[in-house]
Parts: structure tokens; C-alpha cells; sequence
């Protein structure tokens, strides 16, 4: 059985008529086991754009629409200075698996986690017509998710929450690193924009700009925040907060 997976991964895939159908299944097999183990470093769409003929146009830098959402673990200092490593991992595991179970459903591409910390952009590298509404969806389900989290962590004695800020704008996306190492970003405003909302966000909340809540207004019922000035920002920022979907996007 080993020589002939041996064959089959070694093939030419013009000897491909060649090959029994359990020759070929077994390539198959190889293929998905390959691109499984590649989706759980790089995000789904960035790990089906490489296996496929689309990966020259990926590795180009190229200016995109997006929409950034940035998380932001409220209260996690304090619980890592003050709980086991142990603890400290357990619920870093919860999170980002809450946070990546829900950017794979609305289709977002993740582009890092920092700790307590997730930037999420939508829109590339697979082009979405609504990417701001799966963008707020995602944000709401998670703040609800995070909830169910964060209460069994009171039990223990820790607070803690979840803030998330939302922006969109163009910015330039592509590989970042070296040929050794890369990871693909969105750079420019859009994404700094994103994570200064997330550091103004209190618990529970999700700060949006204008742009944002223009796009799904809608879809979620709002608070106006005003107009912040943000730290990196000369002007100030129309801010919104977003308190929840509305009925009929709930569908009742």
C-alpha cells in the first residue's frame, strides 16, 4: 500500500490515465488531506486560492474594498497576570475557536490572532456584494457567543468581554514576510480605523464608522456614539454602536 501512494503522489498528472481508480482515489485522498492540514494555519479562502491556478494573482499585492473587524478580549491582563498558564490557554482556545468557527461561516478570511486579540477582513481574497452585513452578523453572533463564555469564567472570579470595532475602506492586500514565512494582510487605514473602534469599544459593545452603518442600516439598530477622536486620526469619527439585528434579520 505505501509504494503505491508513493506512486501516486509521484505521478505526472499527464500519466493520470494511467493510474488504477484506487491509485487515483488515494491521490485524491492525499490532495484533501494536504489542503486539511493547510486550512488549519491560513484561513479557507487563502488556502484553496494556493492549491489553485488562482495563486499567481494571490501572491500580488492588489487594492480591495474591504471590510476590517477587530476583537478584543476586555479584562484579559488581569486574567493572565492572576491565573494559571493552563487557565490562560483554555481560554484563549475557547476564543479563537468561537472567533473561527464564526468568520469561516459568514466567509471572512482571518487575517491573525494576537493573543486576545482577532483581525477579521472581508471581501478578499473571495469577493463578497455584502461583505459589511456578514461582517456585522458575525460581530453580533460573537458578542452573543462570547456571553455564554465569559459567564462560566465568572463562576471562577474573572470578568471578562469582548469589544469589537468595524470599519471599511480600501486598502492593499496581499502576501506580507518573506520567502521563508508569509501571512496575507490588509494594510492601510481601513485597518488601523478597525482597531482604534475596538479600543474605544466598551464591554459588550461594537463600535462602527459611518461607512459601515450606511452600507447595513438596515439590517441593526443603532446608537450614535458621536464623533470620537481617535487616537492616529486628526479629524473625528462619526462613531456608531451597534445594539443588535433587527427583528426581520432574525427572521421572527
Amino acid at each position: 500500500m505505501e509504494m503505491r501512494t508513493e506512486r501516486a503522489t509521484l505521478m505526472h498528472p499527464s500519466d493520470e490515465e494511467h493510474l488504477s481508480i484506487e491509485e487515483r482515489l488515494r491521490a485524491l485522498q492525499l490532495e484533501i488531506e494536504r489542503l486539511e492540514r493547510l486550512r488549519q494555519f491560513v484561513s479557507p479562502q487563502v488556502a484553496a486560492a494556493i492549491l489553485s491556478e488562482e495563486v499567481a494573482e494571490l501572491l500580488r499585492s492588489h487594492r480591495r474594498d474591504v471590510v476590517v473587524t477587530f476583537f478584543d478580549l476586555r479584562g484579559y491582563t488581569t486574567f493572565a497576570q492572576t491565573s494559571e498558564p493552563e487557565a490562560v490557554m483554555r481560554l484563549l482556545h475557547e476564543f479563537h475557536g468561537m472567533i473561527g468557527r464564526l468568520a469561516s461561516d459568514h466567509g471572512g478570511t482571518i487575517e491573525r490572532f494576537t493573543g486576545d486579540g482577532v483581525m477579521i477582513f472581508f471581501n478578499d481574497p473571495i469577493p463578497l456584494l455584502d461583505a459589511a452585513a456578514r461582517a456585522v452578523r458575525m460581530a453580533v453572533a460573537a458578542r452573543d457567543a462570547f456571553a455564554s463564555i465569559a459567564a462560566t469564567w465568572r463562576r471562577s472570579g474573572h470578568h471578562l468581554a469582548l469589544g469589537t470595532g468595524i470599519s471599511s475602506g480600501f486598502a492593499t492586500v496581499g502576501p506580507i514576510g518573506f520567502e521563508g514565512r508569509y501571512d496575507y494582510a490588509a494594510i492601510g487605514t481601513v485597518t488601523n480605523l478597525a482597531a482604534r473602534l475596538c479600543s474605544e469599544a466598551k464591554p459588550s459593545q461594537i463600535l462602527a464608522c459611518q461607512r459601515v452603518i450606511a452600507t447595513v442600516e438596515q439590517l441593526v439598530d443603532v446608537e450614535y456614539v458621536g464623533d470620537v477622536v481617535l487616537r492616529g486620526f486628526l479629524c473625528p469619527t462619526q462613531v456608531y454602536n451597534i445594539v443588535g439585528l433587527r427583528a426581520v434579520e432574525e427572521g421572527t
